[in-house]
């Protein structure tokens, strides 16, 4: 291609009556470029290729087509990079560079826009008010907790205005994940704003119609209510409708979860990802007001927030069955719940952290949540009456081994060492505890091994007494009530009476 200095030269060179031959042996050119040079409009002289050649791509020019097709196919995370497709057809024989693949993709992915009469994607910047909305979105990272890798699921919430930004994982995507990610997040900002911007997930949306016409989640609502949010969804495949929190999602992982994160348990996890939003947004400046970071846009917010009146009951319910065995079966775990439930319907509230079990409207078990599958989790005091009637199971009930006792109660049992009988005298002082509770049957136990004796008959004696009622007070008459010629104590009116008998 010709520098616009030498198409000028040419130009006035042919303007002053010099010969096209002369001008192209000058310059060492061939006469066609010179003719399109003087040609040529205002010096433009730009080659447009009409054909273009495909010496390396050309025999595998089909099975690129197809692995592009393909691509364009699959999901946004599973889609193949460049390099990759470069990489497959390298395998197959492929001899040509990765620019050359590149280049052709490009050309592809243009023309298939021009075939469906697309052009370029356009976009309207946003703004927001103070206080006005936020956005929420769920994305998968890997991680390695407690030395096993695990892929858990980052609830991500962005406050609009202030651009400040939450993130949490948990090991599920459900209700109960999203409710506790929405109370955090809250609490996080300091209040909770008007608007609320989701896609169409399934624990917030049930049914999607034409436009924006949505039927929300009952118990989602119930949430969005409680906290005073106007919930609002984004038209399907539509992210750039909430394109902030969709560029926080490439922005944390690229930040935070690169390399792997490595961490004991979950929380430890949690509490390093809020030190670390934390600590972002109090050294990234604001994107659109450089003068200020983050965290003081956030301060600035946080008067137009609503305040958080009340933290919502987050909990997912679901009716279960117990079995005999006093265990009911849920999130592929088994659960204890007291003997008074047993073969009868329960119904359980899912928390992010915890299940809580309630027959009725008692609470018959509360339990750590645990994520994991095919395990039992035992409560040893909802045995207790069956085992008050049945202590032979003491020595081999499942949910007796390794029975975390307080202190008080574990010396007792060393003390009355091991056998049936032994085990009959432990569960006798057991059962107290349905009737006097575990503070007093402690203390009785002490009071019991501090006078050097280990004997359920004496523990129960104790008890019994601090059951007797208290002796009453003597009684206390009123000014009223009192005599007015109280009686005086005079032992000399025997000698009186005896002078009487004597006379007689």
């Amino acid at each position: 291609m010709l520098v616009v200095e030498t198409v000028v030269r040419i130009r006035r060179e042919h303007a002053s009556g010099k010969a096209i031959k002369a001008i192209a042996r000058d310059l060492r050119l061939s006469r066609k470029v010179v003719r399109k040079a003087i040609r040529s409009p205002e010096a433009a002289f730009n080659y447009q290729r009409t054909v273009q050649p495909l010496p390396r791509i050309g025999p595998y020019q089909d099975r690129l087509d197809v692995l592009l097709e393909e691509n364009e196919g699959r999901g946004r995370r599973d889609r193949l990079r460049m390099t990759r497709i470069h990489d497959l057809l390298v395998r197959e024989g492929f001899e040509g560079s990765y620019d050359a693949v590149r280049r052709y993709a490009a050309r592809w992915r243009a023309a298939r826009r021009k075939d469906a009469g697309e052009g370029a994607p356009a976009f309207i910047p946003m703004t927001f008010q103070p206080g006005e909305a936020y956005q929420f979105d769920w994305s998968h990272e890997d991680v390695e907790i407690a030395g096993k890798p695990m892929r858990v699921k980052v609830a991500h919430v962005r406050l609009c205005a202030s651009r400040t930004p939450y993130v949490r994982a948990y090991p599920r995507e459900s209700q109960e994940m999203l409710f506790d990610a929405h109370a955090r997040a809250f609490a996080f900002f300091g209040g909770v704003p008007r608007r609320g911007i989701y896609d169409n997930m399934k624990t917030a949306v049930t049914s999607v119609f034409t436009g924006k016409e949505r039927v929300f989640n009952r118990r989602f609502l119930i949430m969005t209510d409680h906290y005073m949010v106007e919930p609002t969804a984004c038209s399907p495949a539509a992210g750039w409708e909430k394109g902030q929190v969709e560029q926080q999602v490439q922005t944390i992982r690229g930040r935070f979860f690169q390399p792997r994160l490595r961490f004991a348990s979950l929380a430890e996890l949690n509490g390093w990802l809020e030190a670390e939003c934390r600590r972002w947004a109090e050294h990234h400046a604001h994107p659109e007001r450089g003068d200020i970071t983050v965290a003081e846009a956030l301060e600035m917010e946080r008067p137009a927030l609503q305040p958080i009146l009340a933290p919502f009951d987050g909990f997912h319910e679901s009716e279960h069955a117990v079995t005999g065995t006093c265990l009911i079966s849920f999130d592929r775990n088994r659960y204890s719940v007291m003997s008074t439930a047993a073969r009868r319907t329960v119904q359980v509230r899912a928390y992010a952290d915890r299940i809580v079990i309630r027959c009725g409207e008692a609470t018959v078990g509360e339990h750590e949540r645990h994520f994991g599958r095919n395990r039992t989790i035992y409560d040893p005091w909802h045995y207790l009456p069956v085992l008050a009637h049945k202590p032979g199971a003491l020595r081999n009930g499942a949910p007796f081994q390794d029975w975390d006792l307080p202190p008080a109660l574990h010396r007792l049992r060393r003390r009355l060492g091991a056998g049936d009988e032994a085990d009959r005298r432990f569960v006798r002082v057991l059962s107290a505890v349905l009737t006097d509770g575990l503070e007093l049957v402690e203390a009785a136990v002490r009071e019991a091994l501090a006078s050097g004796t280990a004997s359920d008959e004496l523990i129960l004696n104790i008890l019994s007494r601090r059951r007797e009622p208290a002796t009453p007070h003597s009684i206390v008459t009123s000014e009223d009530g009192m005599l007015r010629h109280p009686p005086l104590a005079d032992c000399a009116r025997y000698d009186l009476l005896r002078g009487y008998d004597a006379a007689a």
